[in-house]
Order: C-alpha cells, then structure tokens, then sequence
C-alpha cells in the first residue's frame, strides 16, 4: 500500500491504474477504524481492481468545536488496518487540501434536501452540506468506478446516492452491510466512549430495532408505521440511561416517515447513552 497527502500525487496514482485498464473502488472515512470499516474495504476489494481509501477529518460536518478536537486520530493504526485489509492506496490529505479557502470560508458548498432534511439533518444542523460537500471533493479527485458507504449511516447513504442520481456522477454507490459485536451492538467509533455501565445499557438500541423489526413482519405491507414506531419508543424509553433523539419509520429513499409500510422502508434510531450519542437502524424490504 502507497500513501500519499498530495491531489497530484493521488491524481498520478489513480491515473496509472486507469492506463492499465483497471477498475477503482473507494472507501471514504475520517479514520479510528474499527471492523465494521474494513469490511467496506473488503467488499470493495471484491468489486475492484484496486482499492482507494481515504482519511479525513472532516471539519464542515462536525456542528460542535469540541466533537472535532476529541475525534480520535490514529493514522498509523488505521493505515496498518487498511494494508491488512487489502487497500491499495490511502489519501491522508490536510485541511488545506480539500479547503484551500478554509472549511469556514470554502466558496462552494453542495446543500442538499430531500433525504438530508429532518432526523440527523434536524438534529446536527449543517452536517450534510459537509458531508455532501467533502464526498463530492473526494470523487473528484480520487474518479473512482464505485465507492462503499455503511449502511449503518443510512441516511448519510440515501443523500450521497440521491446527490449521485442529482448531478449525474460516472461512479456506482454501494452498500456496506452494518457489522454488529457478538451482542448485537452496531461497530462504531463512538462506543469506546461507553463505560462498562453504559456499554450494557447501550444494548437496548439493537434489542429495540430487533423487536421493532419483527413488529413490521408482522403487520405487513399496508399495516401501521406507528404500531412499529411505538414499539420502537417504547423499548428504547425502558433504559433509564437512553435518551431518544428520534426513533422513526421512514422511505428508503426519501427518508421521508411513512403513514403505511410499504416497500422499503428502513427503521433509523439515534440515542444518547450517557454522553455518547449512538445511531443504528434496520433496513427491510415488505414487499420482498
């Protein structure tokens, strides 16, 4: 594995590839990589000829100061991660590089809607105009075929493919299975910020979306979006140390809510345990 934190240098890597007719999977991230990464690392692996991974962390999508300085940052980690994992690869680029005006005075920004409105668009103002924003800088300069997005951050997903079909980008998005510890707790780099309390309560996110889940089954298409929202609320509200952002029944695409289950429909949930806010969600297919 090659690193490099120049665009020209990134730009005369990827180029070589292309003259030698080879296809370029992309897996962005903001490091601290855990399991639930590599595996999208994996899954590109097996879509391409070589894998690009980028680190970067991103600025414009943090809505709090704090957040951004106490992200954890371990490049040399990660990069040993990636190489294991099978990248080619890794884009370690500076602040400057993305933002040469600065990520606060940067000139052009993207500024989503449709799927980027309401849940993680309501509660962390901004954040999806820097995603949105720093994604499409990466495909410019990194072209590549296909890029792998967990669909742990279903929303995040829903708004780079609709940002993809809006502005007729030459590149395939693909989706990352979510990766779960043995007791079902969705892989994040947020859960090392749980102490031992907190990890066993942080449980009740997987346990609430699995009887959620079972609820929708058993209503079927047509059935109620609330049976399956109250249920949702209520599992969640049953751990004294969980305080709900959103629990919601919403369209795979949209990510507007829906009044009836059709279709697909995905169950998204974001839940402060302690002083850690944990997302997860499940995705099903009613007319499967």
């Amino acid at each position: 594995m090659i690193t490099v934190k120049e665009a020209t240098e990134l730009r005369r890597a990827v180029d070589g590839y292309r003259r030698a007719g080879e296809r370029v999977g992309f897996v962005p991230t903001m490091g601290a990589l855990h399991e639930g990464h590599l595996s999208l690392v994996r899954c590109a692996r097996e879509l391409a000829d070589r894998v690009v991974a980028s680190i970067f962390v991103n600025p414009s999508q943090f809505n709090q100061r704090e957040d951004l300085e106490r992200y954890p940052r371990t490049p040399e980690r990660d990069a040993a991660l990636l190489e294991e994992a099978g990248c080619d690869l890794l884009f370690l680029p500076e602040v400057e590089t993305l933002y040469p005006s600065g990520p606060v005075a940067s000139s052009t920004w993207v500024v989503p809607e449709g799927p980027a409105e309401g849940l993680e668009g309501e509660f962390r103002p901004g954040h999806f105009r820097g995603v949105a924003t720093v994604v499409l800088k990466l495909f410019g300069l990194v072209r590549p075929d296909l890029a792998v997005f967990g669909e742990k951050d279903a929303q995040q997903l829903a708004v780079v493919q609709r940002m993809v079909a809006d502005f007729h980008l030459p590149v395939e998005i693909v989706p990352g299975s979510t990766l779960r510890e043995e007791d079902g707790l969705a892989m994040s780099s947020r859960n090392v910020r749980l102490d031992p309390e907190e990890r066993r309560a942080a449980l009740v996110l997987s346990r609430a979306l699995r009887e959620a889940r079972e609820t929708a089954r058993a209503e079927g298409p047509g059935g109620s979006a609330d049976a399956v929202r109250r249920v949702l609320r209520e599992k969640l509200s049953s751990e004294p140390l969980a305080r709900i952002d959103y629990a919601e029944v919403v369209d795979a695409e949209s990510f507007r809510p829906v009044e009836r289950l059709a279709g697909e429909i995905v169950l998204p949930i974001a839940v402060w345990i302690g002083e850690t806010r944990l997302i997860d969600n499940v995705r099903l297919d009613l007319e499967a």
